[in-house]
């Protein structure tokens, strides 16, 4: 009975089963709700025979959906994730701590790429996309004044290096550097107070003792920046003693900007140097070295000081040249303490030679011991509104310009500019230390009570150091330009590695040099004959760049100092050509140069006595030198002409331009 009743309810429910998946097939309408009763169930169970599930037919069936399966790619989610978190912390940290050091080395990348493209694809007769060479050399002056702008600090520094060199440059690039001397945007006050703070661990008014409030008891100190440069800032300030001194505060992000921008440097020009082929990347060491020293102010102060006794120690600039006194115990790595200058810059030539209206025998302010006397002032403590240290101007003002207003220091510029050359020849021949930053800014004129001037020379971070073997090598080679001795010229460039003697000896005159074979003019002249203007200018500065590779040479060889050296040379240069030429700067150079091999105290004194014959039977020849001064002299003063220096600039331009090179100096003026 029970095994009867087991295999019916197996039937019932297999029936009931093959009914439920039957309904879907057959689209029926009966729901669950609508099923008969149990009783039916059984007996449709015994009545009907059983049908077994019909499988559709496979031909009738859609076509079958291929899924696809997308492969996990859990690195790229990662990625996306790090780069949407890791950039902006990045930038923020770069930003706000790292003084944008980052930042600045990846815009220099970018665009030193952007220039090496252009001049790789377009650096050829027919530019390929490109109107002309000139619009290839405009974009590239475009792109690197921008770079050197946007980044500030260091760069500007490398900009104002180029800008006076600029003159070998196209004129393209020239224009674009002409405005690389404008001064740089001061910081804000709390920068410098949190220079002073992280150098000293003390507040500005405790280190300096200034107030800020008014205590007579102590000093004053400016706000406001009395001069900003790429650097670092100045301001005035009177200590408690009386002592007027003028602050300089390196900008505090320059701390951690100029490791990533010498390094940026370094990267940039050991690409150029093998992408261009120029041997030029074994002197980017040297020049990283003097530049990361000109931010330490305790080797300015180093420099300041062995200068000044320099200057002391020769009768022959001891009451003509003064270097400021510098506060060690005031000054640390990045802020400076010296004694503050009352003169007139050296590009203001109305101001040195205007009338001087300060009495007999007086010489303007701190001149020969002359004291720093205060003219009427309406700016004082009680006047300045504490909440806008920016508007700050405490320094009493100082004039020798009389009643109208319209006077100066009433000095000739011939003794000025002879005060000038004598001191930075002494510096190449004489002593081996070379102040290589003598443009106009960093030089100061001042009336002495006796009526002739006194320079006054400050930023002494940018010097280098001679050794005796090579400073007599180049007083030799100095001398030897002057009286064609073409012999010792091959001798001396030779052992530097220098292959064209020609080339290298008007780069040093500044001036073509008409001793040697002129093999490479005529050379030059023949291969350009009957070429397009364009062509010309493209195969010019080709030579252009070969000359330079000609210089350099073997630049395992190559004296580095000459690099600097050039600079200071090139900017006497200039400063005698912005004051009309009144002294005959090559036969003074040439004359300490001589004198140096006499009195060197590192020959023997067969050596010396030698050299003191050759010096007077080379007077003589500097006579000559005399002669042509004096014809291009007369001419300047009846209106026929400029002074020599102008002439032979005149005469460098002519030859220059055969190699694909326009001299523009117009960069002193002003």
């Amino acid at each position: 009975m029970n095994h009867g009743f087991s295999c019916f309810s197996r039937a019932a429910s297999r029936h009931i089963s093959s009914n439920r998946l039957s309904y879907p097939l057959q689209k029926s309408k009966v729901t669950l709700q609508q099923q008969p009763p149990p009783s039916i169930i059984r007996r449709t169970a015994h009545s009907s025979q059983f049908s077994p599930l019909t499988p559709p037919d496979p031909t009738k069936l859609p076509k079958p959906k291929v899924r696809r399966l997308r492969k996990r790619r859990p690195w790229l989610r990662r990625t996306a994730v790090v780069l949407a978190i890791g950039l902006p912390s990045i930038y923020l940290y770069d930003r706000q701590i790292n003084a944008s050091s980052l930042t600045r080395s990846l815009r220099t990348f970018y665009t030193g790429l952007v220039i090496g493209l252009d001049y790789k694809i377009n650096f050829r007769a027919h530019p390929l996309f490109a109107g002309s060479i000139e619009d290839l050399h405009r974009r590239a002056a475009q792109r690197i004044f921008h770079l050197l702008r946007d980044n500030g600090g260091l760069y500007l520094k490398i900009g104002q290096a180029i800008a006076m060199q600029s003159a070998i440059l196209p004129p393209e690039f020239q224009k674009m550097f002409s405005r690389m001397f404008d001064d740089a945007t001061q910081n804000d006050w709390k920068d410098v107070e949190a220079v002073v703070r992280e150098d000293f661990g003390k507040s500005v008014e405790e280190v300096f003792g200034v107030s800020f409030t008014g205590d007579e008891s102590k000093g004053i100190m400016e706000r406001t920046a009395r001069a900003s440069a790429s650097v670092a800032q100045v301001h005035w300030a009177r200590l408690a003693d009386g002592s007027e001194v003028a602050i300089k505060v390196q900008k505090r992000e320059i701390a951690a900007q100029v490791g990533w921008d010498l390094w940026a440097f370094d990267v940039v020009a050991k690409i150029y140097s093998w992408w261009f082929d120029i041997p030029m990347y074994s002197l980017v060491p040297y020049i990283s070295e003097r530049l990361m020293l000109e931010t330490d102010f305790v080797n300015e102060a180093n420099n300041s000081e062995e200068m000044k006794a320099y200057v002391q120690g020769e009768p022959r600039l001891r009451n003509r040249v003064y270097i400021p006194k510098v506060y060690r115990e005031l000054s640390s790595k990045r802020v400076m303490v010296a004694e503050w200058i009352e003169g007139t810059r050296l590009w203001d030539k109305e101001g040195i030679t205007a009338s001087w209206y300060g009495g007999y025998g007086n010489g303007s302010p701190g001149a020969g011991g002359t004291p720093l006397k205060d003219a009427p002032s309406t700016s004082t403590i009680s006047s300045i509104p504490q909440n806008n240290p920016n508007n700050e101007k405490l320094k009493p003002d100082r004039s020798w310009q009389g009643r109208s207003g319209k006077g100066g220091l009433g000095l000739s510029l011939k003794p000025v500019m002879a005060t000038m050359v004598d001191l930075f020849s002494a510096q190449m021949f004489l002593w081996g230390l070379v102040h290589c930053d003598p443009h106009p800014g960093n030089i100061f004129i001042r009336r002495l009570p006796s009526g002739k001037p006194e320079l006054v020379l400050i930023d002494h971070g940018l010097y280098i150091r001679m050794s005796p073997e090579f400073k007599h090598q180049y007083s030799r080679f100095w001398k030897a330009l002057i009286s064609f001795d073409n012999d010792t010229i091959q001798e001396i460039v030779h052992s530097w590695g220098v292959n064209n003697a020609d080339i290298f000896a008007s780069a040093t005159l500044l001036r073509p040099y008409q001793g040697g074979d002129h093999s490479t003019t005529k050379h030059l002249s023949a291969e350009l004959q009957g070429k397009t203007e364009q062509e010309r200018a493209y195969e010019m500065q080709v030579k252009a760049r070969a000359g330079i590779k000609q210089i350099l040479g073997d630049e395992t060889k190559w004296p580095r100092e000459l690099i600097f050296i050039g600079r200071n040379l090139r900017i006497v240069q200039g400063n005698n050509q912005f004051l009309g030429s009144p002294v005959n700067r090559i036969k003074i150079t040439g004359l300490w140069a001589s004198r140096a091999l006499a009195e060197s105290r590192d020959l023997t004194f067969r050596e010396r006595a030698r050299n003191w014959g050759s010096h007077f039977i080379f007077r003589f020849v500097l006579f000559g030198t005399d002669i042509v001064w004096w014809y291009y002299r007369v001419k300047q003063l009846a209106g026929l002409g400029k002074g020599m220096d102008d002439e032979i600039e005149q005469v460098m331009k002519r030859t220059a331009k055969d190699f694909g090179v326009e001299l523009q100096h117009d960069i002193f003026d002003g």
